[in-house]
């Protein structure tokens, strides 16, 4: 949304001031607490839990990873409708292939094959307990979904249940939004949807720059400057663990790393100090020829 804020100062010469934002706070009264055209509600949590309070209602999930496909799914096992946003192209893989997890079988592939062959190996499984899903409105990316997590740190969808709320029209994939009117969603098709609430699952982005300013470890992004495998420690004793975007292996490597460097110091700290000996002088013999 964007925001202007012009102000005058109270002076002999006056003075204008031009101030640009990315978001605007109200701290008006609630009645008068609302996006453009859009009411707000009376109450609302602040964090999701559960969809029984939307039992009925229509709603409009924004975001389609694996918070917003267990949101949506959510939903359905309350009675409501919900349509989820998909925007991008994403990756989604079946949480278990032949009773194993998908992701230790990935792992157990990787000790023995390149990525990208693993890569291949996950999309054709993939494809074959899942099916074509570009039918659902859901595309895949050019690049694996192995590669993508290491290079982007987009990590692949795990599907628990919500592709078959697709397939049967409880869960609705809409693409992108407009803008909002007074109860409907404008998208980016030019459909009009009428939605009773809005669930943001955008997921979330580092703020250690916001509290972490004695260093220059972290960069602008929140995350080390240093890449993977070298991220992992600072100057004067800090330590990071799991911004290596590498999921649980990442944050495993890490933690390995910072636990073997403290033994290391702890090691070197209590080791016991040498004793001062008695100094020893050598005889020297001088010969005059």
């Amino acid at each position: 949304m964007p925001f202007l804020m012009l102000e005058r100062e109270d002076c002999i010469a006056s003075l204008w001031q031009k101030r640009t934002y990315d978001r605007v706070k109200l701290h008006i009264p609630k009645h008068f607490c609302e996006l453009p055209r859009m009411p707000f509600p009376e109450s609302y949590p602040d964090h999701y839990k559960s969809g029984e309070p939307y039992s009925g209602k229509r709603v409009l999930v924004v975001g389609c990873g694996n918070s917003g496909m267990e949101v949506s799914l959510d939903l359905c096992d309350h009675g409501a409708h919900p349509f989820m946003v998909v925007r991008d192209a994403m990756h989604v893989i079946p949480r278990e292939v032949l009773g194993k997890s998908t992701f230790e079988l990935a792992m157990l592939l990787m000790a023995w094959l390149p990525l990208w062959i693993v890569d291949k190996i996950m999309i054709f499984l993939a494809w074959l307990v899942l099916g074509d899903l570009d039918k659902l409105g859901i595309h895949r990316p050019a690049v694996g979904p192995l590669t993508l997590k290491h290079t982007q740190g987009r990590a692949p969808v795990l599907d628990t249940g919500a592709l078959a709320r697709i397939r049967c029209g409880q869960i609705t994939v809409v693409p992108g939004i407009t803008r909002f009117t007074n109860s409907d969603a404008v998208l980016s098709d030019g459909t009009v949807v009428h939605v009773d609430a809005v669930i943001l699952a955008t997921g979330y982005r580092s703020n250690v720059p916001q509290w972490l300013r004695a260093t220059d470890f972290f960069g602008k992004d929140g995350y080390p400057k240093t890449e993977f495998p070298n991220g992992w420690k600072g100057q004067f004793g800090l330590y990071s663990v799991g911004f290596a975007r590498r999921g649980l292996s990442g944050a495993s490597a890490d933690a390995v790393r910072i636990a073997k460097d403290l033994c290391k110091l702890w090691k070197e700290e209590s080791r016991p100090a040498k004793k001062a000996g008695r100094p020893c002088y050598r005889r020297s013999i001088s010969v005059v020829l």
